[in-house]
């Protein structure tokens, strides 16, 4: 078997992200990742320094396919209640697959908690701004909160959630939000 002549990036990031699906966080390594794309460990460590690195660029990989749905939906500098209500919407419509990646990469972070900070920090600005003093703003905080927990639910594989439920779901989400 002769070497590979490039590293693509978007390759080892599938690897990882499937490793991590399949296996767990535990599973994550940069040899399993290697193994996985063909290449040896030093090809994975010239795109990706550490572990930590490559956890990162998974990370801001997702992190791109939601904002650039998110801002599809939310448009150019939502207000609070706005932006929560293009969440649950971005939540609803980005696949299983993407959402699946989510989940794997949060589990990750259990076990890497120095990525915490900026994770808690993402949640905390997706109700940043919101009037908890008006019904309007405390019903957009739940729906917030209720989005997260059915995701969290479905994806950590702690209640089955099938493809209609999931809609029926965020249905109810958006309407109770918007009984604000």
């Amino acid at each position: 078997m002769g070497r590979r002549k490039t590293i693509d990036r978007d390759q080892i990031l599938d690897a990882a992200e499937q490793i991590v699906t399949k296996r767990g966080a535990g599973g994550l390594t940069i040899d399993a990742v290697a193994k996985a794309v063909g290449i040896t460990k030093g090809g994975v460590q010239y795109s990706f320094s550490t572990k930590d690195a490559l956890i990162e660029a998974m990370f801001e990989r997702w992190g791109k396919a939601y904002d650039d749905l998110f801002q599809s939906i939310a448009g150019d500098d939502p207000k609070p209640v706005a932006a929560v209500s293009a969440h649950v919407e971005t939540t609803l419509r980005l696949d299983d697959a993407a959402n699946a990646k989510a989940a794997s990469m949060m589990a990750a972070l259990l076990q890497t908690p120095e990525h915490l900070g900026s994770t808690r920090d993402w949640y905390r600005s997706r109700i940043a701004g919101l009037d908890l003093s008006t019904r309007e703003g405390r019903q957009a905080r739940l729906a917030f909160l209720a989005t997260e927990g059915a995701f969290m639910l479905r994806f950590f594989g702690l209640m089955d959630i099938g493809h209609e439920e999931w809609e029926g779901m965020f249905h109810d989400i958006a309407a109770a939000a918007k009984a604000g």
